[in-house]
């Protein structure tokens, strides 16, 4: 642990809604690192995209990481809209403090084909995965005291590691978070935030079927398929005091995942 209840430092993890997700595996792995938590996540958005939605999983969620120790408080809510990156600062320094880590998770993503996509798909990807991403980025850096300790991890999926033309508005939007962390880390080094990416690769998040299971499985170096407590692991060490002589970074953390 990193200090008493009092001393603990403060986290925000966005689209932590779902209990198997990658989200709420990062929250179990920073609460047991010691850290107290605001997450949020957004129903409307999980049903949307298909994969299904865990209603009971944000208060079922908080009550697993409070029995780990931690004060944890969720928030619904949109990250498509514009000011949603200053209600979760907002909220989060009025439940627990002011935050130290940012992680930037939660994401927007469906299937578009080149012969569909349209303005509108576009939009939708965007909004959330880049403009929400970044706005929060923002907020959290300003509502930073400066010193050293802040911490910015976000989530992309490998855009720069090989074709995915099945998802061309998820991959714009992807590439753009990836873009975004190398030029933000130099903007807010010197109030002492460091600002990282992780690429978990293809991950068992409720998303794969059997097939999917099958057909991936072999192109996995490490001879099994990424969990999301996997990813967890790494976003925790990015999000502690060892992991700060490291910013700018976009790590790739796939299992020897082979593309081809």
């Amino acid at each position: 642990m990193e200090g008493t209840t009092a001393s603990r430092p403060i986290a925000i993890v966005t689209g932590a809604g779902k209990r198997g997700a990658i989200g709420a595996a990062i929250c179990r792995a920073l609460a047991a690192g010691g850290h107290d938590l605001l997450f949020t996540h957004w129903r409307a958005a999980d049903e949307e995209m298909g994969w299904g939605s865990d209603p009971d999983g944000p208060a079922a969620l908080a009550e697993e990481l409070r029995a780990l120790g931690a004060r944890a408080e969720e928030l619904s809510v949109d990250q498509s809209r514009p000011e949603a990156a200053g209600a979760i600062v907002a909220a989060c320094v009025d439940l627990l403090g002011t935050p130290r880590v940012l992680i930037n998770n939660a994401a927007y993503s469906t299937h578009s084909p080149w012969e569909t996509l349209d303005a509108a798909t576009l939009d939708a990807h965007y909004a959330v995965n880049v403009r929400g991403m970044a706005l929060l980025s923002v907020a959290f850096a300003t509502a930073w005291p400066g010193g050293e300790g802040g911490r910015i991890v976000n989530l992309t999926s490998g855009q720069s590691q090989g074709p995915m033309p099945g998802e061309l508005a998820y991959v714009a939007s992807k590439g753009a978070v990836e873009a975004f962390t190398l030029s933000f880390s130099a903007a807010v080094a010197a109030r002492g935030i460091t600002v990282n990416a992780v690429n978990p690769g293809p991950t068992d998040s409720g998303w794969m079927t059997d097939e999917v299971k099958e057909a991936l499985r072999p192109k996995f170096g490490l001879g099994r398929i990424g969990l999301p407590a996997d990813v967890a692991r790494l976003v925790a060490f990015l999000a502690s005091k060892e992991a700060g002589w490291m910013t700018g970074q976009v790590i790739h953390s796939e299992g020897g995942f082979l593309r081809s």
